[in-house]
């Protein structure tokens, strides 16, 4: 195997936080090792446009506690057709990169992992997305933070919940899965949890919630994964709302402020373990596989496992959540 002299590092995809951090261990790992180290920004945009920066330790001073990404992140259709792929690799060939860490979620890694087979290029993923649904770790980057912002925000909303006697559905991000909604969930003691894993009958909603009621409930969060088959908050509300009309109804659509904000400790500690595993991984011969920890030991996933296996909900906590909101 050639000699590694260089490495690129680039964020793909949705933010989340704790980037900067693994960003900041990719580089410093690899000058320890006297590797050089470009930043492409603009994620596969940037691969694509030539946007290559060489980065220091300096680079990366002051970055550990910041959200979202220093290196700009952007989706590329591009990406997806070969002219845009030749592109990327003919501007990796021009700058002597000889490997590279992306960092992101499925859309990074499949990406990732059809240019590993078109130009047998070493690549290795880090997981960067709040949606925890890759396969191969146990936490995905950003995710513990994220889950921090939805509690926060849930725990006012309670205050008003309980001060106006209503009956809030918040809303929170997860098109393709609900591990953001349980954990959240459970840690606001939800009276509800709406997830796409599970399917959701309108009906037994709205007579739980009247019977909560009955038994001196005079207020309660139902949280919302964005893609419960049911819809997102507002179709849920409006449809719970026409059962039962005489509830105080209200919706919370949190957003993007799930996103952005500064790493979690845990966030920040595990980006950091992964950016560090990753460069040694690319030395040690490794390529097209996402550094991930499982029981706290590091894991090695080939990118379509990471990308293509389901990721289960332990639905038994979805049970225990509504046991101990009664």
């Amino acid at each position: 195997m050639p000699r590694i002299n260089r490495i690129g590092v680039l964020t793909s995809g949705g933010d989340s936080s704790g980037m900067n951090a693994a960003i900041r261990a990719v580089v410093r790992t690899a000058i320890f090792h006297n590797l050089e180290v470009f930043g492409i920004c603009r994620g596969y945009e940037g691969l694509i446009d030539g946007q290559f920066e060489q980065m220091f330790s300096n680079s990366v001073s002051n970055i550990i506690q910041r959200g979202g990404t220093i290196l700009k992140t952007a989706r590329s259709k591009r990406f997806m057709d070969r002219e845009g792929r030749d592109l990327a690799y003919s501007n990796l060939r021009k700058f002597n990169i000889d490997a590279m860490v992306a960092i992101g979620g499925n859309g990074t890694f499949t990406g990732a992992g059809i240019f590993n087979e078109e130009n047998d290029f070493p690549i290795i993923g880090l997981p960067g997305t709040i949606d925890n649904d890759l396969y191969g770790t146990d936490a995905t980057i950003g995710y513990d933070t994220a889950i921090n912002t939805v509690v926060e925000a849930c725990d006012k909303i309670r205050d008003t919940a309980n001060s106006h006697e209503r009956l809030f559905f918040i809303e929170v991000m997860g098109r393709d899965a609900g591990f953001i909604a349980l954990r959240s969930g459970i840690a606001v003691g939800a009276e509800f949890i709406l997830v796409p894993e599970t399917t959701t009958y309108i009906d037994n909603l709205a007579r739980l919630l009247k019977h909560d009621w009955r038994r001196n409930k005079t207020s309660g969060l139902v949280i919302v994964a964005e893609g419960d088959d049911a819809g997102g908050a507002y179709e849920v509300a409006k449809k719970v709302k026409e059962k039962l009309p005489e509830m105080d109804t209200r919706v919370t659509v949190l957003g993007h402020i799930q996103r952005g904000g500064s790493p979690s400790a845990y966030d920040r500690v595990l980006a950091s373990t992964l950016g560090y595993a990753a460069v040694n991984a690319l030395l040690d011969g490794q390529r097209g596989v996402m550094v991930g920890i499982i029981e706290n030991k590091l894991a090695f996933t080939p990118f379509e496992k990471a990308i293509k296996h389901h990721k289960d909900i332990n639905l038994q906590l979805l049970e225990m959540s509504r046991i101990l909101a009664l």
